[in-house]
């Protein structure tokens, strides 16, 4: 799974270049905060991997205005050290945010 260059954003970590896009609208789980925020992050330079990161915070466009926090896929995908890096997972692997941002990796 790649992700597109039209609609996402890049990053630069330890000087691997990364991108990372959000869903252009929530999905209804989303919208009525019953689901969490999510992105995906794949490596610009081997786009075979794909990390799907579950943060603890809802969407700021929730439609119940309800409490959202600002994240930024530095904080919150790469702090689960080299578990967290897409290019060393497998075709695709989840990441869920612990309080405080930091993640937990799962490899599917």
């Amino acid at each position: 799974m790649t992700i597109s260059v039209k609609g996402s954003r890049r990053i630069t970590v330890d000087g691997v270049p990364y991108r990372w896009s959000v869903r252009a609208r929530p999905t209804y789980t989303q919208a009525i905060c019953q689901g969490p925020l999510t992105f995906a992050v794949v490596n610009e330079h081997a786009p075979g991997s794909t990390l799907v990161v579950t943060l603890d915070a809802m969407r700021p466009d929730n439609w119940l205005d309800g409490p959202s926090a600002v994240v930024t896929p530095k904080r919150g995908v790469f702090n689960a050290g080299d578990g967290g890096r897409p290019s060393l997972s497998a075709a695709m692997a989840h990441a869920e945010a612990a309080p405080g941002f930091g993640s937990t990796v799962t490899r599917t």
